[in-house]
């Protein structure tokens, strides 16, 4: 049987780990293509160069040649540089002082619209340049979702790429473009066609990069088989059900997967006692010097419930602030770590203020106590409203943190319910988005931690179970394959 054919595939991303990141989008920017290049496919990732990341010291090298971007009367001038990951994977850097060098933030800027507009041109610009000729495009969340837009409206100007077909991943549909989607006046809504570069300069703020990319991509996905069908209906969709109903025959959904050379207790840095399954009793001792770390009591008998997310409503905050006067009544402790909203933020600091011994929130999020968190917490709470996939919970099973979940998107497709009586389940899964159900959760997961052999082989269960990116890299070549075939039928 011949060989496949191994692919030529460029991937288009805000943020990258470890160089940009704000949330899962950068983990999976990064570990998608790191997995696809060592399966042996050619890779490209384009992203910007941010400011922050001058102190980085990174092994770049310039790329020869430049850009000029026009929007309006304003020309941008466009550098690029690249490092050499491996063998098949290259990182190209999109350089302008202006919309990225000079700022100290990825996002929450008024233009940014405007950079990310300059930057989808740019990134077609440097592919056409280097004359890449990918298979595909891949295009990750709203900042990407006008290259699909400008592929089908100038494909004169880019002679390499006709037969380059583009992949559209919604990571979270709630973000559409650089401002809040439902803020902008009716008037002014964009109806998501025609050629982007006729868009007055001042209305580029309004442009929906998102229902662009939806509209013109060759093939969509999201990044749960759930969420796929969720984001179709009414109360998910965003405003966009209605197209995506349209085109739900090119609409996929393929789980995220972890870096296990990354996310791993076995040899986390981060942890003062590193273990694998078959040395639990180390985390134990990761979990008093949680304990210790927080100033919460030293007690290895209590249930610690562990959270590392952003503090937003979708990420169940909201549901917890209702719960927290039971919650701390509780015979559990509770540390929770994450960056997100000043409102939410000052909420848990004065519950712990008042209940120290109880509760403990740091803020903003560190990698180093984040994977303290996971090692030492015996629980891990993800009450998500909705959720696109979710990696918090599948870090969570292989640090041995049990998950108590909203079953929603991608944490219905990885998370199961715990049976006691025929020991099947890797978590505790919640039904009804409401502080009763929630509350059931929590207490089932605690009188089931009353029973330790029991405990530790559930424990055990969920830090056997496998979310590489090995299985989820197959099925983005195969979901490449389908938008070359719809290119194809779309021409």
């Amino acid at each position: 049987m011949a060989a496949a054919k191994k692919l030529r595939i460029v991937s288009v991303a805000s943020e990258v780990a470890p160089y940009s990141k704000t949330g899962g989008l950068a983990d999976v920017a990064k570990s998608l293509p790191k997995a696809l290049s060592e399966n042996g496919h050619t890779v490209y990732l384009i992203t910007p160069f941010y400011k922050f990341m001058q102190q980085q010291n990174l092994n770049m090298v310039a790329v020869p040649g430049k850009a000029t971007v026009s929007v309006g009367k304003t020309k941008y001038s466009i550098t690029f540089n690249k490092l050499q990951y491996n063998r098949h994977l290259t990182i190209l850097f999109i350089h302008n002082n202006q919309l990225f060098g000079s700022r100290s933030h990825i996002y929450g800027y008024p233009n940014d619209n405007l950079r990310f507009f300059v930057f989808n041109i740019a990134t077609l610009k440097l592919i056409e340049l280097l004359k890449l000729r990918p298979d595909v495009i891949h295009c990750h969340d709203w900042q990407t979702g006008l290259i699909p837009n400008f592929l089908s409206k100038h494909r004169n100007r880019y002679p390499s790429l006709k037969r380059t077909a583009t992949l559209y991943t919604l990571h979270n549909l709630t973000y559409q473009m650089g401002s809040n989607w439902w803020e902008v006046p009716i008037k002014k809504i964009d109806p998501g066609r025609g050629d982007p570069t006729k868009t007055a300069s001042q209305q580029i703020a309004n442009l929906n990069f998102t229902k662009r990319g939806i509209v013109y991509a060759d093939l969509i996905n999201t990044v749960s088989e759930r969420y796929a069908e969720e984001i179709t209906t009414p109360e998910l969709g965003q405003g966009l059900d209605r197209l995506l109903r349209q085109r739900k025959s090119d609409l996929y959904g393929i789980i995220n997967g972890i870096d296990y050379a990354v996310n791993n207790p076995a040899f986390d840095n981060n942890l003062p006692y590193p273990f694998d399954v078959s040395s639990l009793s180390r985390k134990k001792k990761n979990k008093l010097a949680l304990q210790k770390k927080v100033r919460l009591d030293q007690n290895p008998d209590i249930p610690l419930i562990g959270v590392v997310n952003r503090l937003t409503e979708q990420k169940g905050f909201r549901l917890i602030m209702e719960s927290i006067d039971v919650l701390i009544r509780l015979p559990l402790q509770m540390v929770i770590v994450g960056s997100g909203f000043r409102e939410y933020i000052a909420f848990f600091k004065r519950i712990a203020k008042k209940h120290p011994k109880k509760i403990g929130i740091y803020t903003p999020f560190t990698e180093e106590l984040a994977s303290l968190t996971y090692a030492g917490s015996d629980m891990f709470l993800m009450p998500s409203r909705f959720e696109p996939c979710g990696l918090s919970q599948l870090i969570s099973l292989r640090y041995g943190s049990v998950p108590i979940v909203h079953e929603t998107g991608g944490l219905s497709d990885t998370v199961t319910n715990f049976n006691p009586r025929t020991r099947k389940g890797n978590g505790f899964v919640f039904k009804h988005y409401s502080t009763a159900d929630f509350l059931i959760a929590v207490a089932r997961a605690m009188e089931n931690y009353k029973y330790p052999s029991a405990w530790e082989e559930l424990m055990r269960r969920g830090m056997q179970q496998t979310y590489s990116w090995e299985l989820p890299a197959q099925k983005y070549v195969q979901l490449y394959a389908l938008a070359k075939k719809n290119k194809s039928k779309r021409a």
